[in-house]
């Protein structure tokens, strides 16, 4: 990386300090276990797991939140949880965080989503889902939505964060739509990044960003995806599917590829490779590509630099287990380093 590179993407990190996002999805708590594994169980053909610890931290659209609080951002969150402890227990996570509850409702019809996950030894043993997907009633769909269109003004990036549990349902990309329609959200005034669920397809329309996966953005633009040139191939389909202004499809190991008429222009494609130096575990970070992206363009940033800090921040959290969120500290200290290689 040259000097310049680094001195501006170091100058856009600074940048993100207080600057109001606001995140509404589906939220889930994410249960970890921590074990040994010395033996085979007698009683079937399975791994005996020793604990030895157990955590609990924000995940779906509370992973994206914890990213964007780490890195400095003053966030607000919409969403549901369940009147239960699970749910108590989230909403104490982002007090303690600081971030804003106000737009988390209590759904007494539906218990709060966790995924338990069981580690040993560096590696995922199993991991057990505990939930109800079915789409919101009504009265809570126009709550959510009602929210998020309270925050729209105060806000200068927007965050939906689907992981196909039901909150994110057909209200809440009306209120989006109707954001655009009205002037104030789009490139350039307040961005909106929407990271897709397949169950959700059909509802997507008018974002600056859609931040779909490979087998997402395979699976929407039939197009299959063994490289980066098929890859902005399938974006640029998606483009015109989704009315949107971008499209940034992240493909793992190979980085990813963003296609873009933002402002206007002509067609453009970035391609930004992959700066992992070791891969543990990929659970979350497709959170903190979206957190960090829709930040470096909140404070607009190029995109090629949004999509440079994004990738950046992604090899960084690959290299921990479980969903972890990469802070202010941590991102500018590998942009240094990076500067140094």
């Amino acid at each position: 990386m040259k000097n310049d590179d680094n001195s501006r993407l170091l100058s856009i990190i600074k940048q993100f300090k207080d600057v109001p996002i606001v995140v509404a999805g589906d939220l889930i708590l994410d249960h970890y276990i921590w074990g040994k594994v010395d033996r085979i169980s007698p009683e079937a053909p399975v791994v005996v797991v020793k604990v030895t610890e157990e955590s609990k931290r924000p995940g779906g659209a509370g992973n994206v939140a914890n990213n964007l609080v780490s890195l400095g951002a003053k966030v607000a969150i919409c969403g549901v949880v369940g009147d239960d402890e699970n749910g108590r227990a989230l909403l104490s996570m982002f007090g303690d965080a600081g971030v804003d509850t106000e737009g988390i409702l209590v759904d007494r019809t539906r218990p709060t989503s966790v995924k338990t996950r069981v580690i040993a030894h560096a590696q995922q043993v199993v991991r057990v889902d505990r939930e109800e997907t079915h789409v919101l009633s009504p009265a809570y769909a126009e709550g959510v939505s009602g929210v998020l269109r309270s925050k729209f003004r105060e806000a200068k990036g927007i965050i939906i964060s689907d992981y196909g549990k039901g909150t994110m349902c057909a209200p809440v990309f009306d209120c989006i739509r109707s954001g655009y329609e009205q002037g104030f959200l789009g490139f350039g005034k307040v961005p909106v990044l929407i990271d897709p669920k397949m169950r959700n397809f059909s509802l997507y329309s008018r974002a600056t960003v859609i931040k779909p996966n490979r087998s997402e953005a395979q699976e929407a633009s039939s197009i299959p995806i063994a490289n980066r040139q098929q890859a902005i191939e399938a974006a640029k389909v998606l483009l015109q599917k989704w009315n949107c202004e971008m499209v940034l499809i992240t493909l793992g190991e190979e980085g990813m590829a963003l296609v873009s008429t933002a402002g206007g222009k002509e067609v453009e494609a970035i391609e930004s490779d992959t700066l992992a130096r070791e891969v543990y575990d990929v659970s979350g970070a497709g959170d903190t590509v979206s957190a960090v992206f829709l930040l470096a363009l909140a404070v607009n940033a190029s995109l090629r630099d949004a999509a440079w800090l994004a990738n950046i921040a992604a090899g960084i959290v690959v290299r921990e287990i479980g969903t972890v969120a990469v802070s202010h500290e941590e991102l500018g200290g590998e942009v240094e380093r990076l500067g140094e290689v």
